[in-house]
């Protein structure tokens, strides 16, 4: 009954926490209320997405385990906003959600230095403001020196579907009342959040020859750097996901039922995320809008349930079916379980530390939607953080703390405790002031050091690292000094590949440089690149082609760590800084930070003011300087 570490939870956090935990060495306990549903993807069984896939290939490089299981369980691969900037892409994958759960769990059962009990934590046993263990409604009491809460949306959860109010974390699963209870017992400040989840179809009863198929990508990429990728592109199978639009009949029936809906009655608190509304809430504030997309996702690879994606609702049973029936292709559409709304309570994040461990409570950490995040992804990289930090808690080591320049994962946790959230926070890659340093396919690059550091990434998959960025440093040598001279014969060359001649001596990485420039240009213009694999020569491409903006950033960073450091003198008069607003100014004589590094991590202190700010120490300091030397 004596662990290291006790996980509360078994959802995506907490298996990213456990692992991590157990795999560092820490002998671990995972609670769960259900062992079987340990890893059950409750909302719509996709894994990524925009800035969400960035989170998942950071959690890999780290160590992490979610792309790994999605790799094995996914059933369709694309790359979103393919079109665009490298920046702004973003891996999605369809799961085979039963298969995704039933490897989760297998890999928390036969995982060293981890025990799984199926139970429920009602009691954190917390002693001179420093958590010992938890207590269960089995009444067994488990020790630990860390509690890690990653409790989902089962805190005092209520599930809405229509008038009917029921008390449950997951629809057939119970609420977590105690538990909640205990978390404010701490001192800890709460709130309450609203989800929500769309109802499921019988797919034999769906008429899909009426929709739009979409399939995936021609040559899936996997989510791990970790997985063999030609061999994951010569066996993976992948099946289509379909398109269909709501009409004016739907928009008509759901705004007749406007008066039975939760959210609109008042039957819902709890805030909604901005992001992903529900479809009344849509036909609400977009009522001009003549068609909404719904995403018809396969939930197996049997397909024989399907998602509907953009159709989340808490409305009446019957209208729900009226809505679905009312859609081009499901009018004997047959549903199997229907959507609802739930509310839980969440703590505000503000009352953690950047490591996740509660300011208040020694030992105490929390990850996932008790964050008030919303997702998958952004749960399982909080779980991951905040399985390593408890561990390296334990072995007397500083956190990792990853900065806003290094990772997603770095923005996701520095928004949430030091400005904290009143409605669902989700990932954007908008949210990423470095977004085109943090590119998904670097994160390996960025982070497998860190991994590796902590016994998660092994020495041969670390090496191979090594390599990629070494292949890489060596093809910038090459773009940067291949030099070209405008002489007849090159001007030929460029015209022939459809370029602008050139006037003046270039380099290759100029070139590249060109909007009109792609990777099958540059390795004609430096034929040596031809020597790597074609992930090598993409990513050549990119840092070629984006090396001035790249460098711009990095020396923007360079110049945020140095001035970060400096000291705020005492009694500071923050009144006397045009160009910050009364709230800042409050703020900062509330809490008299003495550094700039301390200033910009109070919630709501912007980049731009701790540039004013920095500025006007400057001129004060220059001041001091100038009375000296009178």
């Amino acid at each position: 009954m004596n662990y290291d570490v006790i996980v509360v939870g078994g959802g995506h956090a907490g298996i990213e926490a456990a692992l991590a935990c157990a795999r560092m060495g820490s002998k671990t306990l995972l609670i769960s209320m259900l062992a079987e549903n340990v890893g059950a993807t409750s909302c719509n069984p996709a894994i990524g997405g925009l800035a969400k896939g960035h989170l998942v290939r950071e959690i890999d490089a780290l160590g992490g385990e979610m792309a790994l299981i999605t790799d094995e369980a996914g059933i369709q691969f694309r790359i979103l906003n393919q079109t665009k900037g490298p920046a702004v892409r973003g891996s999605r994958a369809q799961i085979d959600m039963d298969r995704y759960r039933v490897i989760a769990r297998n890999k928390i059962l036969t995982t060293s230095n981890l025990d799984l009990v199926q139970e429920m934590a009602e009691e954190l046993i917390v002693e001179n403001e420093t958590v010992c263990g938890v207590k269960t409604n089995l009444l067994n009491e488990y020790t630990a020196k860390k509690v890690i809460v990653t409790s989902g949306t089962f805190l005092r959860g209520i599930i809405h579907v229509g008038e009917i109010k029921q008390e449950g974390g997951r629809f057939g699963e119970q609420s977590s009342v105690s538990l909640s209870h205990s978390l404010k017992a701490c001192g800890l400040e709460m709130g309450r959040l609203k989800t929500g989840t769309c109802a499921r179809v019988d797919a034999s009863s769906i008429d899909f020859s009426v929709m739009e198929k979409q399939d995936g990508d021609e040559n899936p990429s996997p989510f791990s750097f970790r997985t063999n990728r030609d061999e994951f592109r010569k066996t993976k199978k992948q099946i289509p996901c379909y398109i269909a639009y709501t009409n004016e009949d739907t928009h008509n029936i759901i705004e007749s039922n406007f008066y039975r809906a939760p959210l609109f009655t008042g039957q819902i608190e709890g805030t909604g995320p901005r992001y992903c509304p529900s479809i009344e809430d849509k036909i609400n504030r977009f009522r001009d809008k003549e068609r909404h997309h719904l995403f018809i996702e396969p939930q197996t690879m049997e397909n024989t349930e399907c998602y509907i994606n953009g159709m989340s609702t808490s409305l009446p049973p019957e209208v729900q079916q009226q809505m679905i029936h009312s859609v081009h292709g499901m009018e004997n559409a047959k549903i199997v379980r229907y959507g609802y709304a739930i509310e839980y309570d969440f703590v505000d994040p503000r009352e953690l530390k950047h490591s996740l461990e509660t300011k208040k409570i020694k030992g105490l950490y929390l990850a996932g939607q008790i964050n008030g995040t919303t997702g998958y992804e952004e749960a399982a990289a909080q779980g991951l953080m905040a399985g390593i930090n408890a561990t390296l808690s334990l072995q007397d080591k500083e956190p990792l703390i990853l900065r806003r320049d290094e990772a997603y994962i770095g923005v996701l946790i520095d928004d949430l405790v030091t400005k904290g959230t009143k409605e669902p926070y989700r990932m954007f890659t908008s949210r990423a002031e470095y977004r085109l340093l943090l590119r998904e396919e670097s994160a390996d690059t960025r982070l497998s050091r860190y991994g590796h550091a902590l016994g998660l990434i092994d020495d041969k998959i670390y090496a191979r690292v090594k390599v990629k960025e070494e292949q890489i440093q060596e093809g910038l040598r090459l773009l940067n000094e291949t030099v070209f001279t405008p002489n007849k014969e090159f001007i030929k060359f460029l015209e022939s590949m459809g370029e602008e001649k050139i006037k003046d001596s270039i380099t290759a990485q100029q070139l590249v440089a060109r909007k009109s420039f792609d990777v099958a240009k540059m390795v004609k213009i430096v034929p040596e690149l031809d020597k790597y694999d074609p992930y090598i020569k993409e990513e050549i491409f990119v840092e070629g082609k984006y090396s001035r903006y790249v460098e711009k950033q990095s020396q923007e960073i360079e110049k945020m760590k140095k001035y970060l450091k400096v000291e705020i003198p005492q009694d500071f008069d923050f009144k006397s800084i045009s160009g910050l607003s009364r709230e800042i100014v409050e703020k900062l004589e509330s809490f008299n930070p003495p550094t700039l590094q301390a200033a910009s991590q109070i919630s709501g202190i912007t980049p731009a003011a701790i540039e004013i700010l920095h500025i006007f120490i400057k001129i004060e300091q220059k001041k001091i300087n100038y009375k000296e030397i009178l």
